[in-house]
């Protein structure tokens, strides 16, 4: 495993660090089970401050993909196994939008309006235990 930074690069430090990650989990790179390097190991390797690397490691875990445990580190989180598993289907997606002439921007966008709205639909559902309301007694 490889972290790689652009310090020239707009984009937050600790972006490019769980983006880095992110993109080894995708390619398969990092399973779940594999142990991240201890934070200030990163820090120093790209010398860069280690709270930067633990925000860039919270976020993986806000986004499910790595266990931060006390005395263990961070840890690829076995939910991350499907990121893997649709990485072809995310090739293709992108190459399709590339070729519609649909930027990534664009794209990143589209998915994130096409998930907020079937999150509006699923909580809306009342088939769904979770979105019916309990009843009084």
């Amino acid at each position: 495993m490889l972290i790689r930074v652009d310090p020239d690069s707009h984009r937050a430090l600790y972006d490019q660090v769980a983006a880095s990650i992110r993109s080894d989990i995708l390619t398969g790179v990092l399973a779940p089970g594999d142990r991240l390097p201890a934070a200030r190991d990163v820090a120093e390797a790209l010398d860069i401050n280690q709270h930067t690397v633990l925000h860039a490691y919270q976020r993986l875990r806000d986004e499910g993909l790595v266990d931060l445990r006390r005395g263990r580190g961070a840890v690829i989180a076995v939910s991350a196994a499907p990121l893997a598993e649709l990485a072809h289907d995310i090739d293709e997606l992108v190459r399709r939008a590339a070729a519609l002439g649909v930027s990534a921007d664009t794209l990143a966008g589209i998915v994130h309006a096409h998930r907020d709205a079937r999150s509006d639909l699923d909580r809306s559902d009342p088939d769904r235990p979770d979105s019916r309301e309990e009843d009084s007694p």
